[in-house]
């Protein structure tokens, strides 16, 4: 993403970079709230990989407060998730934030397009891939307390703390690659569901069979 220039008509491929950048974003978000605003604002301040907010709208992001309370929101975020019964309560929660981060994220990657489409963009892409990708999350968090009564959790907690950090540096290093990671991940996130469904009918069926039997 570039400074707003205003009159300047966008290539295809310019809007390619700006729409992967924030889908990308938006996976992450799926996984943590905070940790992919903390990390795009932290490289927006430093002028990393061409992003630049200054001129725009979303200037706020890179501003010294929104860094430190972003920082300290993403360490909070990350130690909540390895607490046992906190990590679940958090899921109830995490769906319509991490949709709203999305459509942030998704809104400031698209910050200097025509604004009906960065908006549109944004609600649609961002906050449907942000909560798709959270509520394969929470499938995978209900099916690890289901089959091991929650000791897996925190191994699932690291898994996607760090799915979280990758998305994010392939939106930032590699915005089309992490497009098609993205692709990827909620394609895998429709088997999960499907999967997470049939093996718990299953496992209500043969305990509804053995009290039949009984």
């Amino acid at each position: 993403m570039r400074r707003r220039v205003w009159g300047i008509v966008l290539s295809p491929y310019e809007y390619l970079l700006m729409i992967s950048l924030g889908v990308g974003l938006s996976a992450a978000c799926g996984f943590r709230v905070f940790i992919p605003p903390f990390l795009f604002s932290l490289a927006a301040k430093a002028d990393f990989a061409g992003i630049d907010l200054s001129d725009g709208d979303f200037a706020w992001l890179e501003s010294t407060p929104s860094l430190i309370v972003l920082g300290l929101a993403t360490v909070v975020e990350i130690a909540a998730y390895y607490v046992p019964w906190l990590d679940n309560a958090l899921d109830s929660i995490s769906t319509p934030s991490a949709v709203g981060a999305g459509i942030l994220l998704t809104g400031a990657s698209l910050d200097g397009a025509d604004p009906l489409l960065q908006w549109a963009l944004a609600v649609i892409a961002g906050g449907g891939v942000a909560g798709g990708i959270q509520l394969s999350t929470v499938a995978t968090r209900a099916a690890s307390a289901f089959f091991t009564g929650g000791i897996a959790n925190p191994v699932v907690s690291t898994v996607e703390a760090g799915a979280c950090f990758l998305c994010v540096i392939l939106a930032i290093l590699l915005p089309i690659i992490a497009l098609l990671f993205v692709i990827g991940l909620l394609i895998s996130s429709v088997m999960l569901w499907r999967n997470v469904a049939a093996k718990r009918s299953k496992s209500k069926a043969k305990k509804a069979e053995k009290a039949a039997n009984q």
